[in-house]
């Protein structure tokens, strides 16, 4: 349960500008502020079904555009690079003075 909800989070992270202001809102409450169904429904006077509809298929539109744009699965492969990077300038001292800083940089960007 953990690992979906990190994944979504992330999803949520890249993607959240193409959802509509409700679906965002459903999602932020529901993933980020830890909401309950029924707060959420209670909140936006609705049924907690129709919540629970809601945030399915926002989930589903998310990992659709996953699917499509992969800019989370490319997120996790650059960030495994960094630490490979990271780890070879560190057996090499006299390479880190010069790979650091650049590995440094690259992290900034994303």
């Amino acid at each position: 349960m953990l690992a979906k909800t990190t994944r979504v989070n992330f999803l949520f992270d890249f993607y959240q500008m193409l959802l509509t202001p409700k679906q965002r809102s459903y999602m932020s409450l529901y993933y980020l502020d830890d909401y309950s169904l029924g707060e959420i429904a209670d909140e936006y006077d609705v049924s907690r079904q129709a919540v629970y509809d809601n945030i399915r298929r926002t989930e589903a539109m998310l990992e659709e555009y996953e699917s499509k744009l992969l800019l989370f699965q490319k997120f996790q492969e650059r960030a495994k690079m960094i630490d490979q990077l990271r780890a070879a300038a560190k057996k090499s001292p006299i390479e880190a003075t010069q790979l650091l800083p650049i590995i440094d940089s690259l992290e900034k960007l994303e």
